[in-house]
């Protein structure tokens, strides 16, 4: 069953030896905004992934939403990624930078003036940010963005898209899921807009439309990619009508030539192969797997069914930089250790043993 995941398959410019891609996952290790040299051994550890897809990376000030979270959008940052890049590279790699605005999942902590998250409609997440030195704080009511906020956001994505191009990725991810910034403009319960960006499906989804035109003109479409999650409830979202929403959001980026859609199924499975018989160029499809055993197994079955031309998962890629190799071998792999997912120095992050000989 694990042949389909060992054939090659085009993914943007890029042919690739397999189909298992490594997912972002945040790890809060870049003090200060900067990826340091732990990062750089990190992602090439994990070169062997047919593609490797970064943490998510603020493209702005305001896009951050947690602590110790890279960013993409000053020059120092760019230099600081290039080592990683270079050292992915080193290794025969491929590897796409996500860009990640949080929008209202951000907090006046995070941010050197003191203001407040922004979002499409001032609503709430109700949730809270975690702080080393403050302990557990609200999110507050995030400030709306105006027509000229909403463009101006539009550039500061377009413009770190570019500063990924010159800091050496491959390409870019941009973070469509979980309940953050682009999410929030599609989903009815934080998009309260009534006019051209909320309201109705169309209005909803021009955010996501235009940003995703803007960037793919800048550093072209088949290095683009974006990531959906149809139907999750992560970080307060509810959308209302997701099967609809999502038709229409991907036949109106299906003309772009994207390098991929990265569909994250937490839930609407159907939803998921109503784009996939839609969809022009690559499906990359991340299915929860608990225990890591039965990656392989939920792999090949979606490979050989047609659901996805790839797959990715994230937690297995953490705990065995070369999942690649376990899996065509059938060897055990490594228990993750949850303790260190967040935060912290090698432990837990590049002290995970590959395969011995």
């Amino acid at each position: 069953m694990t042949n389909a995941i060992f054939e090659p398959v085009r993914i943007g410019r890029h042919d690739l030896p397999h189909r298992l891609v490594m997912a972002p996952m945040t790890r809060s290790r870049a003090a200060g905004g900067l990826v340091g040299e732990l990062t750089a051994e990190y992602y090439a550890q994990r070169a062997g992934a047919a593609l490797i897809i970064t943490e998510g990376t603020q493209p702005s000030v305001r896009g951050q939403g947690y602590v110790q979270t890279p960013g993409i959008h000053d020059a120092e940052q760019i230099a600081a990624w290039r080592k990683v890049t270079d050292a992915v590279h080193a290794r025969g790699g491929v590897i796409f930078q996500q860009l990640m605005h949080t929008g209202r999942i951000g907090h006046p902590y995070l941010y050197a003036d003191g203001g407040l998250p922004e979002a499409p409609s001032p609503v709430a997440s109700g949730g809270q940010l975690f702080t080393p030195d403050q302990g557990l704080l609200d999110h507050p009511e995030p400030r709306e963005l105006t027509l000229a906020d909403i463009a101006r956001v539009i550039d500061e994505f377009t413009q770190s898209a570019r500063n990924a191009i010159e800091a050496g990725f491959d390409g870019v991810e941009l973070h469509g899921a979980n309940g953050y910034l682009i999410q929030q403009f599609l989903a009815e319960n934080t998009n309260r807009r009534t006019d051209a960006y909320g309201g109705s499906v169309e209005g909803r989804i021009r955010f996501a439309v235009e940003l995703v035109q803007s960037v793919a003109d800048a550093i072209g479409a088949d290095r683009v990619g974006l990531r959906v999650s149809p139907g999750n409830t992560f970080n307060g979202i509810a959308e209302e009508t997701p099967a609809q929403t999502y038709a229409a959001l991907t036949a109106a980026l299906a003309p772009y030539g994207l390098a991929y859609l990265h569909v994250l199924e937490t839930a609407h499975p159907e939803i998921t192969d109503a784009i996939r018989r839609d969809w022009p160029t690559a499906l990359i499809l991340n299915q929860p797997a608990r225990p890591f055993e039965e990656a392989p197994e939920l792999a090949a079955r979606a490979l050989e069914a047609g659901r996805a031309d790839a797959v990715s998962y994230g937690r297995l890629w953490l705990a065995n930089p070369d999942a690649q190799a376990r899996i065509r071998a059938g060897a055990d792999f490594n228990p993750e250790d949850p303790d260190t997912y967040y935060g912290g120095d090698h432990r837990g992050y590049t002290d995970y043993p590959a395969l011995a000989g």
